[in-house]
């Protein structure tokens, strides 16, 4: 998924329990292949290749949970090719990840609504997160994923369940990322200041870090950048 250890980068800085969770809004893919004159599936191409090797950083500095905004609800509106070629490289890396996942470290989870892909392609997504449940690093991958989307979805399986009255730990349980915590530090590349309803349930208290970088530009110096940020900040969640 990642590929081997030796590819990454000596890691500039590392983190402790107050960062488990990063989570990226991988912003700019469309743009920074325009700037180059060359069609946008380009950059979602480079874009894969910046995810390895972001991943691979991550990971090395000790994160412990990292989610990517791959693929959103409202993405199906972009041309039917671009579409196709989002699709086209989500099943590459999905295959990737069956050839290297005796050699990473990775556990990679799919979030979102699944049910619109087709039924091949779901099944993989069952065997490879199957497959790889043991492993300490947690990859959630989002596809076709909203956030209001998700917090709808998870009050219906407890309506599902029987329950009449809901409280936010019943919700926190039922949303797609109940396997983990929530993120510390949300990350967003290509200079939007928005939360474009990207784990709008679980970042109620994160902190967040804005970037022009475009995402197929982001560097692990980069990421030491967000992180010295989180850490320059302090926490108070509504305290003082």
């Amino acid at each position: 998924m990642f590929g081997k250890k030796k590819q990454a980068e000596e890691p500039k800085v590392t983190v402790d329990e107050r960062l488990q969770h990063i989570a990226f809004i991988m912003d700019g893919n469309g743009r920074w292949a325009q700037k180059r004159g060359m069609p946008r599936e380009f950059g979602h191409t480079q874009g894969a290749k910046t995810f390895k090797k972001i991943g691979r950083y991550c990971e090395s500095i000790g994160i412990r949970y990292m989610t990517v905004y791959a693929f959103s609800t409202e993405n199906w509106k972009r041309p039917q090719k671009e579409v196709d070629a989002i699709m086209k490289l989500l099943d590459e890396h999905i295959e990737e990840c069956f050839v290297e996942m005796d050699t990473d470290n990775v556990r990679l989870r799919f979030i979102g609504n699944l049910e619109v892909f087709p039924p091949q392609l779901r099944e993989k997504m069952k065997r490879i997160e199957e497959s790889t449940a043991h492993k300490p690093f947690t990859l959630n991958m989002a596809i076709n994923y909203g956030g209001r989307e998700e917090i709808a979805h998870a009050c219906n399986r407890l309506i599902e369940q029987g329950k009449t009255k809901v409280t936010e730990e019943d919700i926190s349980s039922a949303i797609y990322t109940a396997h983990c915590p929530n993120p510390d530090l949300v990350v967003r590349t290509g200079g939007d200041l928005r939360t474009s309803n990207f784990l709008l349930w679980q970042s109620a208290y994160a902190e967040y870090y804005f970037t022009d970088v475009l995402w197929p530009d982001l560097t692990p110096k980069d990421v030491d950048e967000a992180v010295s940020a989180f850490y320059s900040r302090k926490r108070r969640y509504g305290g003082v």
